[in-house]
This record gives structure tokens, sequence and C-alpha cells, in this order.
């Protein structure tokens, strides 16, 4: 599988400009035979979308959003957006994944962080599920993990036993505000690099570029294979908007599982069984 890290930036409340930017990295990644395109958090709005006036929330099957995916043709492509919910005036921090011209999953982010400069819960509703999906026309599956969602070790297990062999990780990081007490790229880095090696499958980082209000978004897109191996990355700081397209190998995920079965497919069956019985009975995860 080829995936392209599109390390974009956004303009703040820019709609249309957002949306025509990434319909040209999906245009170059097809171009490059890619077979998924995934975007940072917010892609198509800004982040501090509190300091716009107008309603930037989309619908996850707006035509905007599948006409990118019809760009793509037989490509994945994740998209990170405001989500209008279907009842009132609830909005979410969503990220869709799309095949084929057609909507295939939302994620709706768990972990909304509300402290320092981050003012998401005033804004967004928080999702109160979180499932891997099939990609690739149902022969692999993910599941996305936004930003925040990543630093709860908890929603990372779920997705493996979900059956994820992908764990798609969109961000908005930006550069520490207490570099003395903590790197936000080195945290980053700890993380995808653990999840890779304890969950035995690929963690897919992309995080934005750019400058916007107070907050300097320094990139550092990587993915990190079933051994905790960085494979790819893209570069860092503000001006490094760039795309790198990796290859991979998802049999690298069971052959891992069953070199050292930290992780077992006959368990993950079970596990799921039981998930889908939780939630047809109404629970949530």
């Amino acid at each position: 599988m080829r995936i392209t890290l599109a390390q974009t930036d956004a303009t703040l409340g820019d709609l249309d400009g957002n949306l025509k930017r990434a319909e040209r990295v999906v245009a170059e990644a097809v171009d490059n035979d890619s077979d998924l395109v995934v975007f940072p958090e917010l892609s198509l709005s800004g982040y501090q979308i509190g300091d716009v006036p107008q309603d930037l929330s989309l619908a996850p099957e707006d035509p905007r959003l599948l006409r990118i995916s019809q760009r793509a043709g037989g490509a994945g492509v994740l998209l990170g957006f405001p989500e209008a919910g279907g009842h009132g005036l609830h909005t979410y921090n969503s990220a869709g994944y799309y095949e084929a011209g057609q909507l295939v999953h939302t994620h709706r982010k768990l972990y909304l962080p509300t402290y320092s400069t981050f003012e998401e819960r005033k804004h967004f509703l928080p999702g109160q599920h979180s499932r891997a999906y099939g990609v690739r026309g149902g022969r692999h599956r993910a599941a996305t993990l936004i930003c925040n969602d990543a630093w709860q070790p908890q929603v990372a297990f779920l997705s493996t036993q979900d059956g994820a062999h992908l764990l798609l990780v969109p961000a908005n990081s930006a550069q520490s505000m207490s570099p003395e007490r903590y790197d936000s790229k080195e945290y980053w880095r700890n993380i995808t690099t653990f999840y890779g090696r304890i969950y035995q499958l690929f963690v897919v980082f992309v995080n934005r570029v750019g400058v916007e209000g107070g907050l300097t978004f320094w990139g550092g897109s990587h993915v990190v294979d079933p051994w905790g191996e960085v494979v790819g990355e893209c570069g860092e700081g503000p001006e490094a908007e760039e795309t790198c397209t990796i290859d991979i190998d998802l049999a690298d995920v069971r052959r891992r599982r069953r070199d050292i079965p930290l992780v077992r497919e006959a368990r993950l069956g079970l596990l799921r069984r039981e998930i889908d019985r939780l939630l047809e009975e109404g629970g949530d995860l």
C-alpha cells in the first residue's frame, strides 16, 4: 500500500480555499499511484474555529467532500472537518474516510482538550463511538484517532481489538508552550513508536504546518511500522508543507503478530463479536 501524508497548512475560515488545496493534493497523490491520502485534523477549516463568525461545519456527505473522493479514483481519502451533526446545533471535530466517491466511516473526536489555549470543548460535542472500518474495499482494516484521542491508550487498545491494522492519526499539534517541561515532537514520536510496537500495526501520524493565532504547527508527519521503526517521514517547521508517499506492506502486521503474538487474531475475533453485541444492545465504546 502506498500512503500519502498530506502535511498541509490550512487557512482559518476559508473552506473553499482549503477544499481546493485538498483536491490538488489528492490529484497529485493519485498521479503518484497512492492508495491512501491522509490529511491533518480540521484540514478543511483551520483549528481555531471560535475566531470565525461564520458556520464552517460540513455534513459528512457534502457533495464537495464526495467530489474529492471521486477525484481520488480507487484511493482512500481521510479528511478533517467540523461536522454538522444531524440533530440540532451539534458540531463535531470529525474525520471522514472516503472511497470511490462514497463516505465509508466518520470518526468524531472523543477527547476534546479545554485547557491553556485549547478551547475545543466550547465549540464541539465529543464523539461517543470508536470503531475500526474497512479500507481498500474492505481488504484491510483501519481506525482513526484524532490528535488527543491518541493520548488515551485505551482508544488505541480498543481499535486494535476491533481489528485495526492501521491507526490513522490526523493531528493539529503545535510546538510546546512549555518546552522546559516537554517537547511535543518527542512526545508524539514516543506515542506512535509505543503503539506500533505494542499493538503490532502501522501508525500513520499526519500533523499540519503553518501559524494560526498564537500556535505554530510543526509538521513532522511520519509512519511507524509494527516493529516500532519509522519507515517514512515529512519535514518539520511551519514552512514544511509537503506530501510524502510511503510504501508499506500490511502483511507485516500478520507476520509480526505471528512471530511475537502480543496481539492474536483469534482473540481479536472474539472481542470483536463481543463489541458488536454490546453495540447492538445500545452500548457505546
